[in-house]
């Protein structure tokens, strides 16, 4: 695959590349998420990238995000505790790992001016997500054990297919459906989702670099790692602001950006 001249222009951007991660990492930080899905709108109408090669990018730089957010996320949540809700995990991974596959193969297949729908689409139904989360009170269904599995396995294969095909690690959709379908509080799943969305990046990665794209990343290492490097620092300058911009300004705000975003890549050719 041959660079494009805007994603020439991105590579020799360094302190560009670096302040948009830090972005994305501090709104991901304030509401205690990783931020892709605020990075792919960034890597498509800043930074020039095609739909897929956005999408591929996004997946590895929110692979390494995980990577480092994990050891925080069990130092608030010990390793004994998650592993009492083991079941959980295989639950959603039942589904969520064959969602990530199947994702990642669509959207490779897809033509370009679907995948733009397509990640439109998925970004509005991100924005509605957040606002669920942090404004509905969750509860659990109480679903008899086998509703609940199969519930967990439908899930886990959409919340895969969602992932897969954002590049995102796909927090915004399980956490709120670990709460709902198993009744855990909303600390315990945000660790458990990490442990399931690991793997299922991991899964789709794998099918990602099996297609001729994959070369964008190759191609892209240093704008990757700058951009990843701004990430992190901005998610823990973040995490320090957490709490800071009330929910009632910032969720909505951000719902907002998502949605402008959404109607801006619907409309890209």
């Amino acid at each position: 695959m041959v660079k494009t001249g805007n994603e020439q222009a991105a590579v020799r951007s360094a302190p560009v590349v670096f302040a948009a991660g830090a972005a994305v990492g501090v709104l991901g930080g304030m509401i205690g998420l990783g931020g892709a899905e605020f990075r792919l709108p960034l890597l498509i109408g800043v930074f020039g990238f095609a739909a897929l090669s956005a999408v591929i990018l996004n997946k590895a730089m929110s692979l390494i995000v995980v990577l480092t957010a994990l050891p925080a996320r069990l130092a608030t949540v010990t390793a004994a505790e998650l592993g009492s809700h083991w079941a959980v995990a295989v639950n959603l991974l039942a589904g969520s790992l064959i969602g990530a596959w199947a994702g990642a193969a669509w959207a490779i297949r897809m033509r370009t001016s679907t995948l733009y729908k397509v990640l439109a689409a998925l970004m509005a139904l991100m924005a509605a997500a957040l606002v669920a989360t942090h404004f509905t009170s969750l509860g659990a269904l109480d679903l008899p054990p086998v509703a609940q599995a199969v519930a967990g396995v439908v899930a886990g294969f959409g919340i895969g297919v969602v992932a897969a095909i954002m590049g995102v690690a796909g927090g915004e959709l399980l956490i709120p459906t670990i709460v709902l379908l198993y009744g855990i509080d909303i600390k315990t799943a945000g660790s458990l989702s990490l442990l399931v969305s690991l793997p299922t990046m991991l899964v789709a990665f794998a099918r990602y670099s099996r297609d001729n794209s994959f070369s964008v990343l190759r191609q892209n290492l240093r704008f990757a790692t700058v951009m990843v490097a701004g990430s992190i620092v901005g998610a823990l300058l973040g995490g320090l602001l957490l709490g800071v911009v009330p929910d009632l300004v910032l969720i909505p705000g951000l719902a907002v950006v998502l949605l402008i975003s959404a109607v801006k890549i619907a409309r890209h050719d």
